[in-house]
């Protein structure tokens, strides 16, 4: 016989239900309003904003550049992650208890500090290129997310299944790639989505690190909003809610999303 759930817990949950899409329901209603300003409820249901979303060429342009920052950050953040988690928990004795700490300063700054720290090391001291300085400043960004959610994968394999095919004759590095990461495929694919969904929504650091001719789509957006207040936005914001969704059906159908909450 099951539980009986107290009213009050059944109140608080609904109310954090509705807290968290009240703000959905509003954005999607004035993409498809008909109306020049934003508004809710719409008044009459149009396509329109989203035409003019995409038919803006420096929309097009930003969400290249965003696009192409948030996946090279995340192949990189991943490329780093995965042998600095492995490193942390199956070594986690030989290094001090501080250290696997540091992989976190990025997420215990301010964004706005942490972005302008950026601003000074990548593009004022080393002059990095502005595309260059976007893609390391977004590396750093969702690296955190990558190592704790690998760890926390790690943290659940069993080694002795790596140390059986080492002592059976098996390269360790062969072994990593042919008896780890196939162990961890689901907590590689959260830590990809993770981290693509942060660098691609991300407002605060690519505000400091964008330069003449070099974008995002968020500060595009940003930009917009100074001079204009149509749903052109709100559309914006629908586009990049159906891209992350696609993403997550397209990954969950490629690879099994479900194996990671299970």
């Amino acid at each position: 016989m099951g539980r009986k759930v107290h009213p009050l817990l059944g109140i608080s949950a609904g109310l954090v239900f509705l807290f968290l899409i009240a703000p959905l329901v509003l954005v999607l209603g004035a993409a498809f309003n008909d109306a020049t300003y934003l508004a809710f409820p719409p008044q009459s249901l149009s396509l329109r904003w989203f035409e003019r979303v995409l038919s803006l060429q420096n929309f097009m342009d930003a969400f290249l550049v965003s696009l192409t920052v948030a996946i090279s950050a995340t192949a990189l953040a991943l490329l780093v992650g995965i042998p600095t988690s492995y490193a942390i928990v199956k070594h986690r004795g030989s290094f001090p208890s501080w250290f696997s700490s540091v992989f976190f300063l990025p997420l215990l700054v301010p964004e706005i500090v942490f972005g302008f720290s950026l601003l000074k090391t990548v593009i004022v001291a080393l002059e990095l290129p502005v595309m260059t300085a976007l893609i390391a400043g977004h590396t750093i960004l969702v690296l955190p997310y990558a190592v704790r959610v690998l760890g926390a994968s790690l943290s659940n394999f069993d080694f002795s299944a790596e140390e059986a095919a080492v002592s059976l004759g098996m390269h360790p590095l062969k072994t990593v790639l042919a008896v780890v990461l196939p162990n961890i495929k689901a907590g590689i694919l959260a830590a990809f989505i993770l981290a693509f969904i942060t660098s691609l929504n991300d407002v605060s650091v690519s505000l400091f690190l964008t330069g003449p001719g070099v974008s995002t789509l968020q500060v595009e957006v940003l930009t917009y909003v100074e001079q204009y207040f149509d749903p052109s936005v709100a559309a914006v914001s629908v586009l990049l809610m159906a891209i992350t969704l696609v993403v997550m059906v397209v990954l969950e159908r490629s690879f099994g999303l479900s194996n990671v909450v299970k």
